[in-house]
């Protein structure tokens, strides 16, 4: 089941107050979702709240002290903590689920990773209001959505031998 995960979740919108701390804002879905406020579960928070990017569930693990939660423990408060909208579920190339907290200070944003080296940049969001709205009109309800992007960085490009990568055999794509 893929749940929704680019901030068009129900509980996505719920904001914070100003000034509010993403720990805090977090403890307080937590609570009005009638979940207790746990140890692991703010250890996993604090740890998605520091990062930048998106993150393997078993690259958090590690992250994480050992003590404070199981493997079993992180798959769990990441799949609540998913319902929530307090994460968004990203991709890699190959089907890897990655996670990002969301937070009001956080502006909505897709990702591009690079298939090469896993390299996950952020891209600016836009909207698919008019195509939801056409789906709408067909009769779908509930509706969700992922956008992800997939390709070469820079980087890599540049340790390609040169007869695989040529400014001709790459498409011109606007992000």
């Amino acid at each position: 089941m893929i749940a929704a995960t680019q901030s068009n979740h129900p509980l996505a919108g719920v904001s914070s107050k100003p000034g509010e701390q993403p720990l805090d804002a977090a403890c307080a879905s937590l609570r009005q979702a009638q979940m207790r406020v746990t140890k692991p579960r703010i250890a996993i928070l604090e740890a998605l709240i520091k990062r930048d990017a998106p993150v393997s569930i078993e690259q958090l693990h590690q992250e994480l002290d050992q003590r404070s939660c199981d493997l079993v423990t992180v798959y769990r408060c990441l799949a609540a903590f998913e319902e929530l909208g307090l994460v968004r579920r990203n991709f890699l190339h190959n089907g890897t689920a990655l996670y990002e907290f969301m937070h009001a200070s956080r502006p909505r944003h897709y990702h591009i990773v690079c298939k090469s080296c896993g390299r996950t940049d952020t891209v600016d969001y836009f909207s698919v209001e008019g195509l939801e709205r056409v789906l709408h009109e067909r009769g779908y309800t509930q509706l969700s959505h992922i956008v992800e992007f997939f390709g070469v960085c820079p980087d890599c490009q540049k340790k390609m031998p040169e007869r695989n990568v040529t400014p001709a055999s790459i498409p011109e794509t606007r992000v």
